[in-house]
């Protein structure tokens, strides 16, 4: 989407790379977790969540090729691989750069235990998303087939619903239209999917959205209290943005991310 060029990599499962048998050999993600996000701006509230409870915890970023390309694009990756708190990237399908390619999220899954040796990972598309204001026309649909991948291949999928309550478009109000969709069409398994507990209102909406769409039934659905986020971006000095909104301004979409 953002290059014309064609860019030959070594990917880490081909038989050339010393990793091949390790692909081939795999039994199972024995239940490490993934987290599976849609954004780009999901990633500082959630992996500084991770480390700020964990610090030895090893954390590989997945990036998919839903939006930009080139991992070296992302301000936010390179500050986080500069603080130590992502372990390793894993750049799949036809993003490039990162410090593992694999063809697919299967083998990026697969890389992030075997090759990187991580705990836990975390996918989201690089920087930019396509939105069309349809039912299925935009990019974050992806996030239902990963966590599809990540429950075949054994492990234990962490969905990140997207919530706002300052979006001027309706679609977006409470639970997107984006995760609704995802959740109750698209995902095919059991996902597990964490809510911040919001004030009565908010949560009366939310509660209203998920009955509707029988969430409640499909997936297991958390309601996080404890907002730490604050606390862990203090400690490593980071801040946070989304689609130029700051984190007061949207302070229940970051809050949701690090409940997660």
């Amino acid at each position: 989407r953002y290059t014309p060029y064609q860019i030959k990599v070594l990917a880490a499962e081909e038989q050339l790379s010393p990793y091949h048998n390790t692909f081939n050999n795999f039994k199972s993600l024995n239940s490490m977790p993934v987290i599976v996000g849609t954004l780009h701006s999901m990633i500082i509230p959630i992996v500084s969540t991770l480390k700020f409870l964990k610090n030895n915890i090893k954390i590989a970023y997945i990036m998919t090729d839903g939006a930009a390309l080139p991992i070296y694009f992302s301000d936010t990756v390179y500050l986080l691989k500069e603080l130590g708190l992502i372990h390793k990237t894993i750049t799949i399908g036809q993003a490039f750069g990162g410090d593992i390619e694999t063809v697919n999220i299967y083998n990026g899954l697969i890389a992030a235990r075997e090759v990187a040796e991580c705990d836990i990972a975390m996918v989201a598309m690089g920087p930019g998303i396509v939105g069309t204001g349809t039912k299925y026309g935009f990019s974050g649909i992806e996030q239902g087939h990963i966590v599809d991948a990540v429950f075949h291949l054994g492990g234990v999928a962490i969905g990140v619903p997207r919530i706002s309550f300052v979006d001027k478009r309706d679609r977006h109000k409470g639970i997107s239209h984006h995760s609704l969709t995802v959740f109750s069409e698209i995902a095919q398994t059991k996902a597990y999917i964490p809510l911040f507990q919001l004030e009565e209102e908010k949560h009366n909406i939310i509660d209203k959205q998920i009955k509707h769409f029988d969430l409640y039934k499909k997936h297991n659905i958390i309601f996080e209290k404890d907002n730490i986020l604050e606390m862990a971006m203090s400690y490593f000095n980071l801040s946070v943005e989304t689609m130029g909104t700051k984190y007061y301004d949207d302070i229940d979409y970051f809050k949701t991310c690090s409940a997660s």
